[in-house]
């Protein structure tokens, strides 16, 4: 889609908080009018509606708008984002290991500003499957580079969690 159609749906996104959940459907509404202006093929639509379910308290409604964005081709940065909801949405739904399948690979993917959101959200699903030491190990291991001390310790440590051999 065109910059215009980006921009409204960054100032729709940004207007999220001024909706409260009894007006939800209000916040919803604006999405699916911004949708209408796609082509019917666009994976955009069907991604746009899947973060709006998910971030008014939906994520069984969300989780087969994210499948079918991805199946529709979405790619790049938003399907990476879309990967990430749709793990944190199918653990909602009570499929966490579906949630790990889907970001596992992920852990190989790009080096960008959603590393860590990728680590965060398969975390949660590895503990919903009662591997808590691996999530608590990924967890670690994204929060060390941030941290003003201790890199090093911290991300021994999140190795230590793991590793079968220590």
């Amino acid at each position: 889609m065109n910059q215009d159609w980006e921009d409204r749906v960054t100032a729709a996104w940004a207007s999220f908080d001024d909706y409260p959940q009894e007006r939800a459907h209000e916040f919803r509404a604006l999405i699916d009018a911004l949708v209408t202006e796609l082509p019917d093929d666009s994976p955009l639509g069907p991604f746009e509606r899947a973060c709006a379910w998910d971030s008014t308290g939906h994520s069984d409604k969300a989780v087969p708008l994210y499948r079918e964005a991805l199946a529709r081709g979405l790619t790049g940065y938003k399907g990476r984002r879309a990967r990430i909801q749709l793990s944190s949405s199918l653990r909602n739904v009570g499929q966490p290991e579906e949630g790990v399948k889907l970001l596992t690979p992920e852990l190989d993917g790009p080096s960008d500003e959603l590393g860590d959101a990728v680590r965060a959200a398969l975390a949660l699903c590895l503990s919903s499957l009662g591997r808590d030491r691996e999530g608590l190990a990924l967890v670690l291991g994204a929060l060390a580079p941030h941290l003003p001390r201790y890199q090093r310790s911290m991300a021994n440590y999140a190795r230590a969690l793991v590793d079968t051999e220590a």
